[in-house]
């Protein structure tokens, strides 16, 4: 059976959209992507939801015409202030008998030691979103899984992601209300780092920064298992926002000046090189360098980039980079981007988060911004708990899910 799969990225600056499926063999085909420029969102928070609805569903219906299918769920991600992580540990006798009986470890021991793990407190206002094993110790001594070992304590040690209530309702009531199904939400850097990073670098310690419009995200990885994640409050916009700021000019004219002239790293002969800044109010067009441009736009992304270092090595625990560092999202794309981030972090082994080629008429979801859509299929392509929806008469379950979403909301209230 063919299954159909949607990553929705809703992000600060743009809605970006990939369908893809997924054969029998577990080969995965791009078949349609979309992006258009977001609205209804500050700073990775969904402040105005009948806007972003919209652009949700433009987004998705231009990807559905592209793929030749209509669709029915969509995996998302959250991301930024939103999320918040917190590391606890779980530990349970193997035997589930009880006693200190060395005994084989069985997945009914790795599940009791994870929901020990999931046993905190949680204020209110926050739900858990993941909880992702580091590593696991039987008496003490370490394996990557456990299970066939014989022993008398299991331990887990974890990583648990609490996300907003608030964002993730908004979310949800998003995707209801273009007339979709949100099947699952994931952490945006989890997800892109699942389509950039490979195995050895995973394994190795890498860390992945998500260049963002509104927060610069970052995850680390060590041994295959996330041990560290936060969230830097800037991005993109703040760096549109000093160009404004400096050169006097409206948001929009700052923006395109970036996209056109912008870069984080001169390369040599270019900081003479004319930059036409458009005339605003009736006035004529002025003229500068791209020296000018580039200086503001490299203090700001060395900040940014600055801020992220401080707390992974403040925080993360990880004393030594033996993988990569890869960068994500729509901020990766700037010239330039790859050589400041090697100043900052004192070493070469920095690259751009492309992902790889999984066909379609067309590639640009290789490029770093697309990296969490991409993700999110990549991650969620072997789910096939219930509800998993096949290509074939999409339309057709599309309205059945509606009509059970609608009674079992009905039951909720009675």
């Amino acid at each position: 059976m063919v299954r159909t799969i949607v990553g929705l990225d809703i992000g600060t600056c743009w809605i970006r959209t990939v369908i893809a499926e997924v054969n029998a063999a577990d080969e995965v085909e791009i078949i349609g992507i979309s992006k258009r420029p977001s609205l209804g969102v500050r700073n990775g928070v969904i402040v105005n939801i009948d806007a972003t609805k919209n652009v949700i569903r433009e987004t998705i219906e231009a990807a559905e015409i592209i793929a030749g299918t209509t669709v029915v769920e969509v995996y998302t991600s959250i991301g930024g202030s939103q999320v918040t992580s917190l590391p606890s540990t779980g530990v349970v006798g193997a035997d589930p008998r009880g006693g200190n009986h060395e005994v084989e470890i069985r997945q009914e021991a790795k599940n009791r030691a994870l929901e020990c793990a999931k046993a905190v407190s949680i204020p209110l206002n926050e739900i858990l979103l993941h909880i992702l094993p580091q590593e696991y110790l039987v008496d003490g001594r370490e394996y990557a899984n456990p299970i066939g070992i014989k022993g008398v304590r299991l331990e887990v040690k974890t990583l648990l992601l609490k996300v907003s209530t608030s964002a993730f309702a908004n979310i949800k009531e998003c995707i209801t209300r273009a007339e979709y199904q949100l099947r699952r939400i994931t952490l945006k850097t989890l997800a892109a780092a699942y389509a950039t990073l490979r195995e050895d670098e995973r394994d190795l310690g890498s860390i992945l920064i998500d260049l963002g419009g509104g927060s610069t995200d970052v995850i680390v990885l060590n041994k295959d298992a996330p041990v560290f994640t936060t969230s830097i409050p800037a991005g993109g916009n703040r760096v549109t926002n000093d160009i404004s700021t400096v050169m006097g000019v409206p948001f929009s004219v700052a923006e395109e000046l970036k996209l056109k002239y912008g870069t984080c790293w001169l390369d040599e002969g270019e900081a003479d090189d004319e930059v036409i800044i458009p005339g605003v109010g009736g006035l004529p067009p002025e003229v500068t360098v791209k020296s000018v441009l580039s200086e503001i736009i490299t203090a700001r992304v060395e900040e940014i980039l600055m801020s992220a270092k401080k707390e992974v090595v403040r925080r993360s625990g990880l004393t030594e980079l033996r993988g990569t560092i890869v960068l994500a999202g729509g901020g990766a794309l700037m010239p330039g981007i790859e050589t400041l981030a090697q100043e900052v972090w004192k070493t070469t082994a920095v690259r751009i988060g492309c992902t790889a080629d999984y066909g379609g008429s067309d590639d640009s979801y290789r490029n770093a911004d697309f990296a969490t859509a991409v993700g999110l299929v990549l991650a969620n392509r072997n789910d096939d708990t219930p509800g998993a929806v096949p290509r074939r008469n999409a339309k057709k379950q599309k309205a059945d899910l509606k009509r059970s979403w609608f009674r079992s909301l009905l039951k909720k209230i009675n």
